[in-house]
């Protein structure tokens, strides 16, 4: 659409992961080489975390490209699924056909003996599972058995899971303390500071052939580092519909005040549906107020009856109710709500409660 307008040979900010636009802040350069290494060092399982927009999936892709001619690859993002059709998924990925009408068993046989093979012409097996905070703990487990193929010398499979921080909260768990000790390596990739945001855009607009001095001026790169809180999904966002806005506006100039309205586009505050409480939730309210506020309504308080043995025992004491009329369904929710109350702060009387309840 604007590519011509702005002398751009491809899409400098597009959606997909294409990792010649990878743009490697000190963090992503940590995180790379550390998972880098760990498979070199054949560490087995390794862990990538990060909330999303940052980028996981376009430096997973780049690893992969490190080793397309020196390794069996397989990247998995069908993450919503139960053991088998994992298995399934992990077979089709490395090419050994589709798993269909296999049971378990012969699913990991055949998967072991294409990790011997691979073995025997010293090549690595590589898995890597995107999105994996949507696995259940069942699934993990299965990955976790998957680590079990080795030899005396070598892990057969190198795995590396990558996922949101809900990763880091399921593999707390206790019961996937195993799983959680196997992983040896856990890159991390935070948001980009202030100071790498117009250097990401730079990167991105000279692979699609052209610098941003040229195209966004100097308010443009402050405001969009403001706006897009260093996340580089956002930045790429930004900067596509200021380029489209730009265009639509025979602009060669992207400034801070074309960033700043395609920004308010994004401003969902002002789509989302407000809808005004029912009118009988303010009246239930209001009942409710009114019936805590009165005297002249039940309450509840606790009193002691004496007992045979001379001790009293507690007791729900209800005071003289209305005599002109039953209590209405307001009122009776909230006669029922001070029970509740009264019976979490003195859990001894909640032998009396079913009595006022069956009462009312």
């Amino acid at each position: 659409m604007y590519l011509d307008f702005y002398g751009l040979r491809e899409e400098p900010f597009g959606v997909t992961p294409d990792p010649r636009f990878l743009y490697l802040s000190s963090e992503h350069r940590e995180a790379l080489a550390s998972i880098y290494y760990g498979i070199e060092a054949g560490r087995g399982f390794m862990a990538l975390i990060a909330v999303p927009g940052m980028g996981k999936t376009t430096l997973l892709f780049h690893l992969l490209e490190r080793f397309r001619s020196s390794a069996r690859t397989a990247f998995l993002f069908q993450t919503q699924c139960n053991s088998r059709e994992f298995m399934r998924f992990l077979l089709t990925e490395l090419g050994c056909g589709s798993g269909n009408g296999q049971d378990p068993v012969a699913m990991h046989d055949e998967f072991n003996r294409l990790l011997l093979q691979e073995a025997r012409t010293g090549r690595r097996c590589i898995l890597i599972v995107d999105e994996a905070q949507n696995l259940d703990p069942a699934v993990l487990e299965t990955i976790r058995l998957l680590s079990d193929f080795e030899t005396p010398r070598a892990k057969l499979l190198q795995i590396v899971l990558a996922g949101q921080p809900e990763l880091a909260d399921k593999l707390a768990r206790p019961s996937l303390a195993q799983l959680r000790q196997r992983i040896s390596l856990i890159g991390r990739l935070s948001a980009l500071p202030v100071q790498e945001i117009q250097k990401y855009m730079e990167h991105r607009m000279k692979v699609a052939g052209v610098s941003t001095g040229q195209i966004f001026a100097e308010d443009a790169c402050a405001a969009i580092a403001d706006l897009s809180l260093g996340i580089p999904r956002n930045i790429n966002n930004l900067c596509f519909n200021a380029l489209s806005l730009g265009f639509a506006l025979r602009e060669k100039t992207i400034t801070a005040r074309l960033v700043r309205e395609v920004a308010a586009d994004f401003d969902l505050s002002k789509l989302v549906t407000q809808v005004p409480p029912p009118r009988e939730y303010a009246a239930e309210a209001a009942a409710e107020a009114s019936f805590r506020q009165s005297n002249d309504w039940p309450d509840l308080q606790l009193g002691r009856k004496p007992s045979s043995n001379g001790r009293g025992r507690p007791e729900l004491v209800t005071p003289a109710a209305k005599t002109d009329d039953a209590l209405t369904l307001l009122e009776a929710k909230a006669y029922m709500q001070r029970i509740i109350e009264l019976l979490r702060d003195r859990p001894q009387a909640a032998d009396q409660a079913d009595e006022h309840v069956a009462s009312i």
